[in-house]
């Protein structure tokens, strides 16, 4: 088969895929349409855990133990700060995870050279000690 005929047969998407990518987007769809209905006037339809925690424990007489240091002024400061929280995150994992798997190329590299007699192919000759 030619090089050509490889790259062609390989790119593009397939039917699994399309059908998967259908499923994907009716699933949100649904999700959204069936959430959407749930809320009342002046709730929001996705509130999370956080909201549904405080309201309980508002209902139950809870005092706070201690209040923030910072709260922002509005719901999409809030959220902004989150995601910059997030991908400052996502980029220490990410760093983390590449110095990692830089540090083991470099050792496979080295150990290949050991094992092949060095960068130039020469058999690997140790240094002879100093003359004193």
């Amino acid at each position: 088969m030619s090089e050509r005929a490889a790259v062609k047969k390989g790119s593009g998407f397939g039917w699994g895929s399309v059908i998967l990518v259908v499923l994907l987007v009716a699933l949100f769809v649904v999700s959204f349409v069936l959430g959407s209905g749930k809320a009342s006037d002046g709730e929001e339809g996705f509130g999370g855990t956080d909201s549904a925690v405080v309201e309980i424990m508002d209902e139950q007489g809870a005092q706070p133990w201690f209040h923030p240091l910072f709260e922002p002024g509005s719901g999409e400061i809030e959220s902004g700060l989150f995601a910059l929280q997030a991908a400052l995150g996502a980029g220490v994992v990410g760093f983390a995870f590449g110095n990692l798997r830089g540090r083991q190329a470099e050792r496979n590299r080295v150990e290949r050279e050991r094992a092949e007699g060095g960068p130039d192919g020469d058999p690997a000759v140790e240094p002879e000690p100093a003359a004193s």
